[in-house]
């Protein structure tokens, strides 16, 4: 998670050889294996690229977008796993430092990190339709609701999208922000929304697309997780098993 706008001081802790973020509270805003820096350690990160479901593999073409930094989880995954220019957004420069000195950023021509307001940044028309996928992860020290939970911000973020994109953003399903955010993102990607089970930590990820790709077949779902799982070391099949739940539950309504 990565902190907008506030005066949140990024703080470390060290646990079992993992080190973790955090914004002078005991949240964890994110967390690094140390001996295996590209791991995704926490489930909810693992889940922000269940994107990796609906598409082909990112091709060099194709450029990915993080909004709000964290430890830089997903950044060091996106480019050790792909091909693709990943681009940054976070508004906090503390934390761009703090992930320079002790969360192992890679220095990669692929790699750019704007300090700038997420919100803002989405409204930019030089963004628009220029992302594959979008991962969505913006909330402040006390890592309750998001920060940016606007309908207006939500069609910004559709709008950095290319026709086959996918937004995902990580949300906590108890909290009294969750359908306020829902109700939101639905509106803004018409209705083409799926949700990933809450987890035990309250993070529960969602994906929305700009694209058709909500038209693929269970096997084609099932068979594309396998492949995601093999080549990424996600636990994608368990994904994929989970969203068709979620899909013939909303059909049944």
């Amino acid at each position: 998670m990565a902190g907008e706008q506030g005066d949140d001081s990024p703080t470390l802790s060290e646990s079992e050889g993992i080190r973790y973020l955090h914004f002078g509270t005991e949240w964890i805003q994110g967390a690094m294996r140390i001996r295996k820096p590209a791991e995704l350690v926490l489930a909810y990160t693992q889940q922000m690229m269940a994107w990796l479901l609906f598409m082909e593999d990112p091709k060099p073409e194709h450029k990915l977008a993080i909004l709000g930094l964290g430890a830089g989880s997903l950044l060091r995954f996106c480019l050790k796993q792909t091909s693709s220019q990943v681009q940054t957004v976070e508004w906090n420069p503390s934390v761009i430092g703090m992930c320079n000195a002790f969360f192992r950023l890679p220095r990669s021509p692929r790699s750019l990190i704007d300090q700038a307001d997420a919100g803002v940044w989405v409204q930019d028309s030089d963004q628009h339709s220029q992302y594959r996928a979008l991962m969505v992860d913006l909330y402040d020290a006390h890592a309750e609701g998001p920060v940016r939970d606007s309908l207006e911000f939500y069609q910004d973020c559709r709008a950095v999208l290319d026709d086959e994109g996918i937004m995902t953003v990580n949300l906590f399903g108890a909290h009294p922000s969750f359908k306020h955010n829902i109700d939101n993102i639905r509106e803004a990607f018409n209705g083409k929304v799926l949700l990933l089970p809450e987890m035990d930590e309250g993070n529960q990820v969602v994906l929305a697309f700009k694209g058709g790709t909500l038209e693929m077949t269970a096997g084609e779902l099932l068979s594309r997780a396998e492949q995601v799982q093999a080549d990424y070391g996600l636990p994608a099949t368990r994904w994929a098993r989970e969203l068709l739940s979620f899909r013939r539950q909303m059909q049944d309504q």
